[in-house]
């Protein structure tokens, strides 16, 4: 069983995580550029001729992203190594 001072701490972390994802998210809006991201050329975007199905696969964008989360964890794992 959870004692209540845990849980306490454990809600705590869980909004200040939620706040500071927030804060990531209003920042990531001003970086110029970031727009374009789900626009790039190699984005598959299909819609039929009625409009009524529509299919988006944004595979460039995932590549892109996904090579610069690696970028970016494998400073911070090496940072907190030393």
């Amino acid at each position: 069983m959870l004692q209540i001072d845990s849980l306490g701490r454990l809600l705590l972390i869980f909004g200040v995580s939620i706040a500071v994802i927030g804060l990531l998210f209003i920042v990531a809006g001003r970086i110029p550029g970031l727009n374009r991201l789900g626009n790039l050329p190699g984005d598959i975007r299909y819609t039929n001729a009625s409009g009524t199905f529509g299919c988006f696969v944004p595979i460039v964008s995932s590549i892109i992203l996904s090579i610069v989360l690696t970028i970016v964890l494998n400073l911070v794992i090496r940072l907190l190594n030393k």
